[in-house]
């Protein structure tokens, strides 16, 4: 019977965590690296190594409505999207309301999360600490939610690109990304069209001389705002669509969809045409791009190919010179360095999740992983649904398939999502919103109606 949780990570996930845990009459302890709540929304003017960063300007892509905790909806005087400063507000009240901060030990980073030698009875885990003097401090928990993020190890490809060595310019990672004041008046390359490589493209554009957006498969560019003013994933995350998703062929649902962003502004014409059709992959949510290509502050460009000198090479062969700064925005490794090496499969470190939470390998079910996949939808509700499982698994009223029904079930997922992700890392991380929550909630409710029903 688990009794005592690991939460480690203060950030959205961490605190849902543990307000599911005292819900359920657990007792929750939190481990928090930094002085402050937040993960991922807090943002500081300067990164600091295997923590994750945010850019000045950010907004959310998801509104308000859709994105917040069931039981805490935000405040009415809220935008349906938000500056991160709002967002990270919009915690503050919601751990004061429910009383979160006692369960958080803060400037706590977690060392090593290991089975403990009697796991194959008991179940529990060893957990190692660094406080904030620097002291190694040991405990023993009954379960272990893992609320650290995958946003804290970039990717910077630079061997990938031949000449970078005697680059005359600067590259780094968006992760290092804080505003665009060091690019004013300066040419400046954008790598890769991501979410983050749009805003900060779009962003650096009006003040640098010259901004290039560099893209390898193009994107379906999609603005926040929906028909009659309503928020895009108001109108387009609903069971209706779901059904429709379901009855409709999928060839058509592209067609129609493309046309109608082409009618926007045509793709191609504007050098964002993708190769992939718009519901293969997640598309680029930017209200301002098209328009900054359209006034010539922003010019679409290839791959990169390479560095010469103090220029870089595309892949259709053009060169532009005078390139001050380069910005990847690569994405990020999902590394948990704290974790056992046993959880993970290859070379890379990658964890094996059983409907993204579960490592299937676990004798015990007492470790699950939050938030780690990608949707076409907001994540907290998404998570807030995995603590509710997660969290009746620990316990024993909800059981998992056997290890290798897991495993089968893992490899269907990742061979279906192939089709639309050539890669097989990012295949494994995607999850169809509606599905999953729905799956997450009967596997509650029949827990729930067992013990009225028994």
């Amino acid at each position: 019977m688990v009794q005592r949780v690991a939460v480690v990570g203060g950030g959205s996930s961490g605190l849902v965590c543990i307000k599911v845990c005292v819900d359920e009459g657990l007792e929750p302890v939190c481990f928090e690296s930094t002085d402050d709540i937040g993960g991922l929304w807090k943002f500081k003017d300067s990164t600091e190594p295997e923590r994750s960063s945010i850019y000045r300007s950010l907004v959310v892509n998801t509104s308000k409505e859709m994105m917040c905790f069931s039981d805490f909806p935000m405040p009415a005087a809220y935008p349906n999207y938000m500056h991160n400063s709002q967002l990270l507000q919009y915690f503050r009240l919601y751990a004061e309301h429910f009383d979160l901060l006692k369960y958080i030990n803060f400037q706590t980073t977690v060392k090593s999360v290991t089975q403990r030698p009697d796991f194959s009875v008991s179940g529990q885990w060893d957990v190692v600490t660094i406080n904030r003097d620097g002291e190694e401090e040991r405990h023993v928990f009954d379960g272990v939610l893992v609320c650290s993020g995958h946003y804290t190890h970039p990717v910077l490809p630079l061997s990938d690109f031949p000449g970078h060595e005697t680059f005359s310019g600067k590259c780094f990672h968006s992760w290092d990304y804080k505003d665009a004041d060091t690019c004013r008046g300066k040419r400046v390359v954008v790598v890769g069209i991501g979410n983050s490589g749009g805003d900060i493209a779009a962003e650096i554009s009006r003040s640098a001389e010259k901004t290039f957006l560099s893209t390898r498969q193009g994107a379906w560019v999609i603005g926040r705002m929906s028909s009659n003013g309503l928020p895009l994933d108001m109108t387009a995350i609903t069971r209706l669509n779901n059904i429709l998703m379901q009855l409709i062929p999928k060839t058509l649902v592209n067609w129609a969809a493309e046309r109608v962003l082409n009618q926007k502004y045509d793709h191609r014409l504007y050098g964002l045409q993708p190769r992939h059709r718009l519901l293969d992959k997640k598309p680029l949510i930017n209200d301002d791009l098209p328009g900054r290509i359209l006034q010539g502050a922003l010019v679409m460009k290839p791959n990169l190919k390479g560095f010469n000198g103090s220029g870089v090479v595309f892949e259709d062969g053009t060169v532009e010179e005078n390139i001050d700064a380069v910005v990847f925005c690569t994405g990020y490794n999902g590394n948990f360095p704290f974790l056992p090496p046993a959880l993970s499969d290859g070379s890379k470190g990658e964890l094996t999740l059983y409907k993204r939470l579960f490592p299937p390998s676990l004798q015990h079910p007492t470790l699950a992983v939050m938030g780690l996949f990608q949707t076409k939808g907001p994540i907290i509700p998404v998570v807030e649904m995995q603590a509710r499982w997660a969290v009746k698994v620990f316990t024993g009223l909800s059981r998992l398939p056997s290890k290798e029904k897991m495993l089968a079930v893992i490899e269907s997922e990742r061979k279906r999502n192939m089709k639309s992700y050539s890669c097989p890392r990012q295949a494994a991380l995607q999850v169809d919103y509606i599905p999953l929550l729905d799956f997450m909630a009967d596997e509650v409710s029949s827990v729930l109606y067992k013990s009225v029903f028994p």
